[in-house]
């Protein structure tokens, strides 16, 4: 899938990643996937978290050369 958007989170670590993207998520239309880019590790049990909480959906998690690849769908 093609994110419409994408936050890069390099070099932040908790909780930034999660206060960019809930910043982000605001601008984003219902229905927009945002890919967050990050390289705290935290983030693969963090963002599936917020999504919860939030209502937003996670579609995917996966992690590549050390980076965390993160897709989230604005409900």
């Amino acid at each position: 899938m093609k994110p419409d958007h994408a936050l890069d989170c390099i070099g932040l670590y908790c909780p930034m990643p999660i206060v960019k993207t809930a910043q982000k998520m605001k601008e984003l239309k219902s229905g927009e996937v945002l890919e967050i880019i990050a390289d705290d590790k935290g983030i693969k049990q963090d963002l599936p978290a917020w999504c919860k909480t939030t209502g937003n959906e996670c579609l995917s998690v996966a992690e590549k050369d050390g980076e965390f690849h993160v897709l989230v769908k604005k409900k």
